[in-house]
């Protein structure tokens, strides 16, 4: 797998409370410069890179980021406001919450809300693998599958663990086919990159991989 077949799964990401104007548009540079993915970023930086970089970047941003507990009204009206601001993909975090209690209409009608406000746009549903059993994620898979999501993501990067590869075993058993993967957490070698697309993952978000792949010339987040 060459460096540029990595770099184009890639979301470069930076997500950080402190993250600058500054680190947001070198994070925007190397990605127009190293042709990832897109960038995910933080709502509040989303108005500006749009009006900066226009077309030549595909902006990503975090709903619910990273708790996932605010109601789905305020999800929806976070995910109106980004698309209005120039953003084409969505990460959403679920209701963990909702989960522990059961309550999974409730995590099937807010990814179901959100993908229709999104139409044809990219909605990948976080689903914070690290507070989940392995029956909690089984029955994720089916819910982001028939609720129509794009992708199913294992982490925020902001939990007590990132992405594990039998998680992603676990997705491709269960996910179906119309459904891809992302990875995101703690995924900061080329070999993991490496081992995390060979096992199925579409996307991967990381803060490192362009500082891993362009020759020293990229900046770790």
């Amino acid at each position: 797998m060459t460096d540029q077949e990595i770099l184009s799964h890639i979301d470069h990401t930076l997500l950080k409370a402190s993250a600058s104007w500054e680190g947001i548009t070198t994070l925007c540079n190397e990605a127009v410069q190293y042709k990832t993915a897109s960038v995910c970023i933080p709502p509040s930086y989303v108005k500006a890179v749009h009006e900066t970089y226009g077309n030549t970047l595909t902006l990503c941003t975090v709903i619910g980021f990273p708790l996932g507990y605010s109601v789905s009204g305020v999800k929806a009206a976070e995910t109106e406001q980004a698309l209005a601001d120039g953003a084409g993909e969505i990460d959403m975090v679920i209701n963990i919450g909702d989960v522990k209690n059961r309550r999974f209409d409730r995590v099937f009608d807010e990814i179901t809300g959100l993908k229709k406000i999104l139409g044809d746009r990219i909605l990948k549903v976080i689903v914070e693998t690290c507070y989940l059993t392995i029956d909690e994620k089984t029955r994720l898979c089916e819910l982001v599958r028939n609720a129509g999501a794009d992708y199913i993501k294992t982490s925020t990067g902001f939990g007590t663990a990132g992405a594990v590869l039998e998680d992603i075993h676990l997705f491709k058993k269960h996910i179906g086919p119309q459904v891809k993967i992302k990875a995101a957490g703690g995924i900061r070698t080329r070999e993991d990159l490496e081992r995390f697309l060979n096992a199925g993952c579409h996307r991967i978000g990381t803060s490192s991989a362009v500082a891993l792949l362009s020759g020293g010339s990229g900046k770790a987040y």
